[in-house]
C-alpha cells in the first residue's frame, strides 16, 4: 500500500494535538470547540421548524381527489 503524505501529515498533528491535552477526549473537544467558535466564517446553523401537519394534510387532499377521477 503506498503511503500518502496527505494522510500522514493529518496523523501526525492529530498525535501531536492529542499528546498535548495527555490524550483526554474532553480536553481535546474543548480545545477544538474553542478554536472553532473564534473562526468567523463559520456558519450559524440553527434547528429548522418543521410543519409536518401541513404537508400531510396535502397529501390527503391529494389523496381523494385523485381516487375520485
Amino acid at each position: 500500500m503506498n503511503r500518502d503524505s496527505i494522510v500522514e501529515e493529518i496523523h501526525k498533528f492529530r498525535e501531536t494535538h492529542a499528546r498535548k491535552f495527555h490524550y483526554d477526549l474532553n480536553a481535546i473537544f474543548a480545545d477544538l470547540r474553542r478554536k472553532q467558535s473564534k473562526r468567523g466564517n463559520m456558519a450559524d446553523l440553527k434547528p429548522v421548524k418543521r410543519a409536518v401537519s401541513c404537508v400531510a394534510e396535502e397529501c390527503a387532499v391529494y389523496r381523494s381527489k385523485s381516487r375520485k377521477k
